[in-house]
């Protein structure tokens, strides 16, 4: 009678155990996701790779297999366990066979073997077909670069980056692109104080809501940031004759035009709408 009630016992007990210890996470068989619900508390559904991915505020909260704490991009703020090697992400315990797990080198993030995201494409210019903080390069919905100059990088004195392509609305510039380096009137003829040397770019931009307004002047809250921070109104740069919109406002592209001084060889310059991203520019002379 004895050993009988320590044989229940014991598999009761050898049962208990299965249930505690059984897979990670019910054994799932792949980290593939088309939407955050697909994937279980504190993760999401990395927006490019399209895998489920831990979120984190710090390199602490990670497991061994994405030990690295980093936003997903520059327009997505939302922090996120990473990656390094394919032998880390294999030791991956959220499903129930990771030798199949590779380090994505686009997203650093650990995804199946046979995921390979399908690029969005797209046709013409500015936002087109593509998500907010994305503008059409080519054929394919490209997110705009991070702003990587002094300009807005505060331990340099530069102005801190805000935009985030989840939260933020205001304008996208997409493109900036040199015109020249070399004497206009714009900043005066050479004499009285003014060296007349203009550094000029061609900036192009999509609105998210509403449209551009016809003139200059409305501009909505553009801004030329220098290399120590301080903030310049983008309308002062720009000559009427040299601003213009498409696509029914949507668009607008423009001349801006820097006045560095005489014996420049190079100007970072940076810009902003309120609301929209930052981005960055170096013009050679």
């Amino acid at each position: 009678m004895q050993l009988r009630k320590m044989t229940l016992m014991l598999a009761a007990l050898g049962a208990m155990s299965m249930v505690l210890t059984g897979c990670p996470d019910g054994g799932r068989e792949s980290l593939t996701c088309t939407a955050d619900t697909d994937c279980i508390e504190g993760e999401i559904c990395h927006p490019g790779a399209k895998v489920c991915v831990q979120t984190c505020t710090s390199g602490a909260d990670c497991p061994e297999s994405s030990k690295t704490c980093e936003v997903i991009s520059s327009t997505n703020s939302t922090k996120v366990c990473q990656c390094s090697t394919d032998a880390l992400c294999q030791r991956d315990e959220r499903i129930s066979d990771a030798s199949g797990l590779k380090c994505s080198t686009t997203h650093k993030v650990c995804t199946d073997g046979d995921t390979t995201p399908t690029p969005t494409t797209c046709s013409g210019e500015g936002q087109s077909t593509c998500a907010y903080g994305q503008f059409c390069s080519g054929t394919t919905c490209t997110a705009v670069p991070a702003p990587t100059c002094a300009n807005f990088d505060p331990a340099q004195g530069g102005r801190a980056p805000t935009f985030n392509a989840a939260t933020s609305t205001g304008p996208i510039i997409y493109d900036v692109t040199q015109v020249s380096f070399a004497q206009d009137s714009f900043c005066g003829d050479g004499t009285a104080g003014s060296t007349g040397l203009t550094a000029k770019a061609r900036v192009k931009a999509y609105i998210k809501t509403g449209t551009f307004p016809a003139e200059k002047s409305g501009l909505p809250g553009l801004f030329y940031v220098r290399v120590n921070g301080t903030q310049v109104d983008g309308t002062t740069l720009i000559r009427p004759s040299e601003y213009t919109t498409a696509e029914a406002g949507k668009r607008a592209e423009f001349t801006m035009n820097f006045c560095p001084g005489s014996t420049a060889t190079t100007l970072s310059i940076g810009l902003y709408f309120t609301g929209g991203n930052e981005i960055c520019k170096q013009l050679n002379r």
